[in-house]
Formats: structure tokens, C-alpha cells, sequence
């Protein structure tokens, strides 16, 4: 049976690939069919690698990796930021935050002169107080905009310390070199809010202790009342504010029970951490991958081969797991088009950031090597519709 589904779908969707033929180049990245890449490049502190394979009818996967001051003064801060965007319901949202919330941050670094936890969380709030705007004044032409949401994963090198904050279940896993052993351990840097974690769930249920709906156990998948898996994020507007779910709002995503207070929450988990010499590199990546992938497989990977082509190399061999899962071939599953493609595995994203040493070290007054590059994938009109 399921042979017969794959040359079916090969049949259907391995033609239109072609439209997706090889292109780009060494600055700005390379389109191979539904993926994106840049096997290498330089940021302030190291090397970098950056790879997307699209899913998804629409790239619902958002990334950015900026480089430089981060600030609006050129007398910085400077370091690197990486953000990792998974959307879903669509990509307004993570679009969204590509779009403002690295601005936020360099606005709000400018007005304490330096980069903080109180910096990154002062940003996210200003990023879901943009997108809160933006639902609200596109609600009467366009109220499902109410039910999109991303997940936001954020890492910020500056002056030898390391910023790590998270909403939803995007994943940063640090690279560290044992001496002794000569191994290198996975370290997970960031919290995840998913509810199939029991603390999770416990945490939603003190918040919500009138509610013994809060989470709910829905075809074998815990979920917020029924309906998403994670607990925080920048959007998802119909499950914060009760006057957003209602009609016109498609029934499956309004709640019988009005809500008084929010379901979900914005507030990011935020940590700081002190860089070691024997830090080596650090994994951004939305779960897409870590669904198929371990942290230690996935540092393991990065670690034992070439740094030139890192993020690529992480994507085929979650590609090459994918295909393993539904018994067939990665061959047949490159040939399968977006849209039918998200029956198989998810959006991708992944940025490894080697650590040199000697450059993280540095004042952040030091410049460096000006960067900012967006992930890729296949540019199409908000609108355009699922070939199937």
C-alpha cells in the first residue's frame, strides 16, 4: 500500500521540482529544490552554517542570523544574534518576527547600553505587542489570523556571554569538549513549552486550577485544551484574548467556555551562560528536527565532519530518518513536492554557530564582520494555494 502511495506521489509531484532548479549564490545562499542553504559563513565570533528544507505548502519556518553591532550606534554592543521562527497556522507570524524583533532588540540594547535578559525579554513583548496590533487591525477582513502563532528561539553572543531565550519547542543544544575524554558532550541550553512534557502540563494546571481541561489527551497527543501542543508563544491571539475567539473564527478553534484570563503565554524562558574555551558550537533548530535526531546524534554529526556544509549535513540525515520512519527511500522522498511533503516530516530549520575562542573573548566594543542573512525557501505569494 504504501509503495503504491509513494509512486503515486512521485508521479504527481516529482515534475513541478524542477521549478525549484539550483540557484543562488555564495553571499546570499543556494536553493536545491525545497532546500535552502549556506554551508559557510563568518560571524563575529566564528563560523556559521545555515540550512531550510521547506515542508510546508507555505515555509512557515522563519531564521535570521545578524552579525555586528546590536545596537542602532556604531559603537555597539557587537556580537551575534540567531533566530529560529517556527510557525504555524500559516507564516504570518514568524514573518512577523523576522521582520521586527531583532529592530527591537537593537532598540532596546541602544536605551541601556548594553545587552541583558531584561533587553531580550523587553523585545519579545514588543514583538507579540506588534503582532496583538496587527490581528487587531487585519480582524474584520481577516479574522483566522487570530489562530497563527510561532514559536521563537533566540541566541545572542555578546562579550563572551551567552543569551538563550525561548517560547515554544525550537531547541538550542551547545557542542562542549571534554579534555579528558577528548568527547564532545550535548548540552540543551533552552526550556521547552510543549505539553507532551509533564512538568508542562503540571505548570499548566497550577496556572489554570479551575480548568481540568486545561490540557487534554486528543488522538494519542497532549494538547491546550484540545487544540495546540505548546504553552508559550508570540501570537496564537484566540487563546490570550477571549474577544478574539469568536465568530468569524472557524469553529474548530473557538472554545465553548469564555476564558478570563490568557491561555497561552508570550514570556520567554531566558538563560545566561558564561562561554568556556572548550565551548565548541551551538544547534538552532526547530523541532523538525530534533523530532528526528538526538542531541548527542546531532552534535555528534557536527563534530565529525567538516565544518563547510554542518546545517546541510544535519538536514539530510533527519530527511534520511524521515524516510526510514515511512519505509522508503530518501530518494523518493526529495521527489515529493511541498505541501504533500508535510505528511512526511516537518519544516526544517537549522543554524550551527562555531565558537572561536580568541573571538568570543573579545570586548564587544571590537568590530568585527557585518552580517545579516535570512533562511530561504520557496518564494511565493502569501495567498498561493496547495497544488493538491
Amino acid at each position: 500500500m504504501l509503495s503504491r502511495l509513494v509512486n503515486f506521489l512521485k508521479a504527481c509531484w516529482w515534475p513541478s521540482l524542477d521549478r525549484y532548479a539550483h540557484k543562488g549564490s555564495d553571499a546570499s545562499g543556494w536553493q536545491d529544490g525545497l532546500l535552502w542553504y549556506k554551508d559557510n559563513g563568518q560571524h563575529f565570533n566564528g563560523e556559521f552554517s545555515m540550512a531550510v528544507v521547506q515542508a510546508n505548502n507555505l515555509l512557515e519556518d522563519q531564521s535570521q542570523i545578524e552579525s555586528g553591532s546590536l545596537s542602532t550606534l556604531e559603537s555597539g554592543p557587537y556580537g551575534t544574534f540567531v533566530g529560529i521562527y517556527d510557525g504555524h497556522g500559516g507564516p504570518e507570524t514568524s514573518r512577523y518576527i523576522n521582520d521586527h524583533l531583532f529592530q527591537h532588540l537593537k532598540r532596546f540594547t541602544t536605551e541601556q547600553q548594553s545587552m541583558s535578559v531584561d533587553v531580550i525579554k523587553k523585545a519579545y513583548q514588543a514583538t507579540e505587542d506588534g503582532f496583538f496590533s496587527l490581528v487587531t487591525k487585519q480582524w474584520p477582513m481577516n479574522p483566522q489570523i487570530a489562530a497563527v502563532g510561532s514559536c521563537c528561539l533566540v541566541g545572542v553572543v555578546c562579550n563572551g556571554t551567552l543569551y538563550i531565550a525561548n517560547v515554544g519547542d525550537s531547541r538550542a543544544v551547545l557542542g562542549r569538549l571534554v579534555k579528558a575524554t577528548g568527547e564532545v558532550l550535548a548540552i540543551q541550553l533552552s526550556s521547552e513549552h510543549n505539553v507532551a512534557i509533564e512538568s508542562v502540563r503540571q505548570e499548566m494546571h497550577s496556572l489554570h486550577p479551575d480548568d481540568s481541561h486545561i490540557v487534554v489527551l486528543k488522538h494519542n497527543v497532549w494538547r491546550v485544551k484540545g487544540l495546540i501542543q505548546i504553552s508559550r508563544s508570540i501570537g496564537d491571539v484566540y487563546l490570550k484574548k477571549a474577544e478574539f475567539n469568536r465568530e468569524p473564527l472557524y469553529q474548530k478553534f473557538r472554545l465553548r467556555q469564555p476564558f478570563r484570563m490568557p491561555i497561552l503565554s508570550s514570556e520567554p524562558s531566558v538563560s545566561m551562560h558564561e562561554l568556556q574555551p572548550h565551548d565548541q558550537f551551538l544547534i538552532f533548530a526547530s523541532d523538525g528536527l530534533w523530532e528526528h535526531l538526538s542531541n548527542q546524534v546531532a552534535v555528534d554529526i557536527v563534530q565529525n565532519h567538516p565544518r563547510n556544509g554542518s546545517a546541510r549535513r544535519l538536514v539530510k540525515v533527519a530527511l534520511q530518518e524521515a524516510a526510514k520512519k515511512r519505509e522508503m527511500r530518501y530518494s523518493d522522498l526529495k521527489k515529493i513536492d511541498r505541501g504533500v511533503r508535510r505528511h512526511f516530516h516537518d519544516d526544517i530549520t537549522v543554524i550551527v554557530v562555531f565558537l572561536d575562542s580568541n573571538l568570543v573573548s573579545r570586548a564587544s566594543s571590537a568590530k568585527g564582520p557585518s552580517l545579516s542573512l535570512r533562511g530561504g525557501g520557496i518564494k511565493l505569494p502569501a495567498k498561493t494555494k496547495a497544488p493538491c
